[in-house]
């Protein structure tokens, strides 16, 4: 077998890494090779779960927009419920412009034709086979008499096809086999046109006695004043419904409810009506006047009429639209219905596509309908997406919490450690200094003790420590490994020097949450910093404390595994730092850290403070509140607090602030734009802890 072996079916192999079995196959470009996991989809979703806070509005975007293959993988990706869309927009299109619909019924008047045409050579044939000798001459006479009618009403038919068809249904034929193709064609025409209304209605019309017809009409009668009821704002009970399809259920089959009748009748009539509404006015005006022959009732024609009027006043929009054939291909009558009978079908299946993006669900739709409309790729891209969401909760990324669907911690911490890698790949690829090299260090010199290795202590390997626990374990014993067996190593076995830790922070995180962070699109970007700090420090620092902090019209402290899911709330006016330095200096007082710093993020000097237990809001700012606020700064200063700003604004009364606040504090302030915040957050927290050591 030569070229490359691809996931697919061919060959058994066995899995890697507990993975398999796979089959493999040799590549010939239609293979898709993306499967996602857990992790693709739960990164796939991150940003807008960042944006909005909510993994249920993050999973609908995701089920609308669809999943780009991973990096490094081969493969297409995985369809959204906007691409598919996108596709059964582009085959109705490609559709009408294949198309034509000119002279409909250019297939039946032929037919007609070659009926009339075999009636009349029977008639001449018959005409030759009398003579003089063999037949009396008034017997020769009536016959001539009789072909002579005959041949005067065929020279009479009319033109167009439908009053042909009903000059026709009243003709003796003479000819058997002319008789036989009449009769067919009026049973095919029935299926085509009548049973575009009800299911087998040329059937129960056909050669109907009186009291059959008469039935049939009182069927669409009481179908058409179920719907007036519902049409008047009076919905019908269901034991009305129930009797209805009791007696006439063989034209809706599998109908229960009005509902369904009315989807059925709709599927249906809608094809028919739409060909009308595309065609010219004489186009429609030769229908119709078929549709008259083939009912043979003006009665049951006025009823049915009466019908389709009630439904297209009930359906939103309306019952069949008018449609733009363009192409060059002409339809028969057959071929028309049976294309607008598609055309529907696509857009009933791009309705239910549409709802579902609307409401974060993938719809339930049968696999036959969208494989024939679309193809296999769509019934496997419906399918995936229906298993994104198990897929997030048997990861445990996410769990139901009675509908709705939220990220557990472990969701958390992925989406957080997402988020720390993009910002320190930009660090990579902008050049901003070997930070993410530095990020690995932590504080502390190696000491004389072992101690057995946890997550989070420097890795100073005691190798003798080390050897020694491997060896005391039965399966690395000298009798063992003198059999070929190699020396074995197992996680507990690890020791480390142990650390003299020469220091260790807290640090508060101050997040501005008032509504101009929202308007001028700092809150994400303020949100993203507070999820990758939390992220660095458990990861790498874990010995460090993090507290984050939202202020706006006062303060409150956020559990960091709530940051992920953290959306801006409301109008709340108001920029209470004096609250947020408050909280943070309360939280700093309980930490036994050598190091203890407040970072504050903001786009605007404080404009609140608390006084007598009441917040106090003035914009422009009081002296008053920025006397306070200020007053805050001394007592963190007092307390051996380190004050970082941010600052996401360059305004002058902002700037002004900062620079008394710094003088207060001896701190640093930095201006960034919230494009570039992460970074410089992340850059200063790890030099900070680098150069403290």
């Amino acid at each position: 077998m030569t070229g490359p072996l691809v996931p697919g079916d061919g060959v058994d192999a066995p899995g890697l890494g507990g993975h398999g079995p796979y089959r493999y196959a040799r590549w010939d470009g239609s293979q898709r090779l993306v499967e996602l996991t857990a992790d693709d989809v739960l990164d796939a979703l991150s940003d807008d779960l960042m944006a909005e806070g909510d993994l249920a509005e993050a999973l609908r975007r995701l089920l609308e927009r669809g999943v780009a293959a991973p990096r490094g993988m081969t493969g297409e990706g995985l369809a959204g419920l906007r691409d598919l869309l996108e596709r059964l927009a582009q085959r109705r299109q490609e559709m009408l412009e294949q198309y034509k619909l000119g002279d409909a019924l250019a297939d039946v008047r032929e037919e007609l034709e070659a009926i009339v045409a075999t009636e009349r050579r029977g008639i001449e044939r018959r005409l030759a086979g009398v003579s003089s000798d063999q037949a009396e001459a008034g017997l020769q006479r009536l016959a001539i008499d009789i072909a002579a009618r005959h041949q005067a009403a065929l020279d009479s038919l009319p033109r167009s096809p439908g009053d042909q068809l009903r000059s026709l249904r009243d003709y003796d034929f003479l000819e058997p086999s002319a008789r036989h193709r009449f009769e067919a064609l009026l049973d095919r025409l029935g299926r085509q046109v009548l049973d575009a209304w009800f299911e087998g209605l040329s059937e129960a019309i056909r050669d109907a006695s009186p009291e059959a017809l008469a039935a049939n009409r009182e069927m669409v009668r009481e179908l058409d004043g179920l719907l007036r009821e519902r049409l008047a704002g009076r919905e019908p009970d269901q034991a009305s419904v129930d009797d209805f399809l009791a007696r006439h259920g063989g034209s809706f089959p599998g109908a229960r409810t009005l509902d369904d009748i009315v989807e059925r009748l709709t599927e249906r009539m809608a094809a028919m009506q739409s060909l009308l509404a595309s065609m010219s006015p004489a186009q429609r005006a030769e229908i119709r006047s078929m549709m008259d022959a083939l009912l043979r009732d003006d009665r049951l024609r006025w009823d049915l009429a009466r019908l389709a009027s009630t439904l297209d006043q009930l359906l939103p929009a309306g019952l069949g639209e008018r449609l733009r054939f363009s192409g060059q291909e002409s339809l028969t009558l057959e071929g028309a219905l049976a294309q607008l009978e598609r055309l529907g079908r696509m857009d009933r299946l791009a309705d239910r596509l549409a709802e579902g993006g609307e409401s974060g669900t993938v719809p339930e739709v049968d696999d036959a309908e969208v494989r024939d409309l679309l193809d296999d790729r769509a019934v496997h891209d419906l399918a995936a997406l229906r298993d994104l969401a198990r897929r997030l909760e048997e990861a445990g990324y996410a769990e139901r919490r009675g509908e709705r669907l939220e990220l557990t911690p472990r969701g958390s911490r992925r989406v957080g450690q997402r988020v720390l890698d993009q910002l320190f790949a930009r660090l990579g690829r902008d050049a901003f200094g070997d930070h993410a090299r530095s990020v690995g260090v932590a504080g502390g010199e190696p000491g004389e003790t072992a101690v057995a290795y946890e997550f989070g202590r420097p890795f100073h390997l005691d190798l003798q420590r080390t050897l020694a626990h491997a060896l005391a374990r039965p399966e690395n014993a000298p009798a063992v490994r003198a059999h070929g067996a190699r020396l074995t190593l197992v996680p507990s076995d690890f020791a480390v020097r142990e650390t003299q830790e020469l220091h260790s922070a807290a640090t508060v995180l101050l997040v501005d949450m008032s509504r101009s962070m929202l308007l001028r699109g700092c809150f994400l970007a303020a949100k993203r910093v507070a999820v990758a700090l939390d992220t660095l420090i458990r990861t790498r620092f874990p010995r460090d404390e993090l507290h984050v902090v939202g202020f706006a019209y006062h303060a409150r402290e956020i559990r960091p595994g709530a940051l992920a899911t953290l959306s801006w709330q409301g109008f709340e006016y108001g920029t209470n730092l004096q609250h947020g330095l408050l909280l943070g200096r309360r939280l700093l007082a309980r930490s036994h850290a050598a190091n203890r710093s407040i970072v504050i993020i903001t786009d605007g000097e404080p404009t609140a403070h608390f006084q007598d237990g009441q917040v106090e809001f003035s914009y422009p700012p009081t002296r008053r509140t920025i006397a306070e606020t200020l007053r805050e700064v001394s007592r963190c200063t007092r307390d051996g607090i380190t004050i970082n700003t941010f600052m996401l604004e360059r305004s002058r009364s902002l700037t002004h602030f900062v620079d008394r606040m710094t003088r207060l504090n001896r701190g640093r302030a930095f201006y960034a734009t919230p494009e570039r915040l992460g970074e410089y957050i992340l850059v200063d927290y790890v030099g900070r802890r680098s150069s403290a050591r």
